[in-house]
């Protein structure tokens, strides 16, 4: 297939994650229309916007699990999509995924509506669960749209930059580490996360490695009691997140809290995006499992430490 660019192709990206596929591709010229959540980078923001939620993000964040819930169980569907908007941007292609109801608009939904549409959109399913699965969504994205091998060449990229982190890492002891994608109540990474914390020298056995995340109970955790313990909440910013972090001072059995191995990080624009990005997630990850190789000093909206003032445990 040709590398060139289809100019007269249109693209409707339903993901986060595809948009930035979509740029990473030089296809940007080809978006007519992306979410509400499709942040980066900055120009996508200036697109067209097709959806809206419901659920406002002040919300605490046992809140949000509660109203998540209820909608999903009512409507099967946390997201409004814009129809007559669509109908008027005429896509050929609409990128979206069936494999985690909170992450986009039902794939039910979106095949239904695009079955109504003039242009006849061809639905395209991007479901990852794992890294390997994240670069072949890059590869299908590039085959549809004929960049193939602009698709390649950015896999090639990022594979080579997975071995670095992989090759220091390879000769490390392993730290007990813990991704939270939610804190109230906790929910344990899942997909591509606890891979990426193999490959930063590390290991989350709470996770469930290439399968959805899954609520656990925090006397589970206080068992487990990880060396590190890493939130990304999914959706939250920093900021965001550090406001629900408080939930952790009741937790200062700890040993990652008592000493001072809590990190939070952007899950909304990093860990949750199985996306190019997904890659600068490992290295973040790397730096906080193993900061004596990879001492990279990051932005406080990227990574933040977090102490509190918690009594040292009684060796007695």
């Amino acid at each position: 297939m040709s590398s060139k660019v289809e100019n007269n192709i249109k693209i409707c990206s339903l993901l986060p994650s595809a948009t930035e596929i979509v740029y990473a591709l030089g296809l940007e010229e080809s978006l007519v229309a992306v979410t509400h959540e499709c942040d980066y980078p900055v120009e996508a923001s200036h697109k067209p916007c097709i959806t809206r939620s419901s659920i406002s993000p002040a919300l605490s964040s046992a809140e949000i699990d509660f109203r998540v819930r209820r909608q999903l169980s009512d409507a099967g569907t946390l997201y409004h999509l814009d129809v007559d908007l669509l109908e008027s941007l005429k896509p050929d292609i609409i990128l979206t995924q069936r494999l985690c109801a909170v992450c986009a608009v039902s794939y039910e939904n979106v095949a239904r509506i695009a079955h109504s549409l003039s242009s006849k959109p061809q639905v395209i399913n991007l479901e990852p669960t794992s890294l390997e699965g994240i670069y072949q969504t890059i590869e299908t994205v590039g085959v549809l749209t004929g960049v193939r091998d602009q698709a390649r060449d950015l896999i090639k990229h990022l594979r080579g930059r997975v071995r670095r982190i992989q090759h220091m890492t390879s000769r490390c002891e392993k730290k007990k580490v813990l991704c939270l994608e939610w804190l109230e109540p906790p929910f344990c990474a899942g997909h591509w996360i606890p891979e990426l914390v193999e490959l930063a020298g590390g290991s989350d056995e709470l996770g469930e490695k290439h399968r959805p995340s899954r609520q656990v109970a925090w006397e589970r955790i206080l068992s487990y009691n990880p060396e590190v313990l890493v939130v990304m909440c999914c959706g939250f910013s920093i900021e965001r997140a550090l406001q629900e972090i408080v939930i952790l001072r009741q937790r200062d059995t700890l040993g990652s809290v008592q000493e001072g191995n809590v990190y939070v990080v952007d899950g909304s624009s990093y860990f949750s995006r199985p996306g190019p990005r997904i890659v600068d997630s490992l290295e973040i990850l790397a730096t906080i499992v193993h900061p004596e190789l990879f001492p990279i000093d990051y932005p406080a909206n990227v990574v933040r430490q977090v102490t509190f003032e918690v009594p040292i445990l009684s060796q007695d």
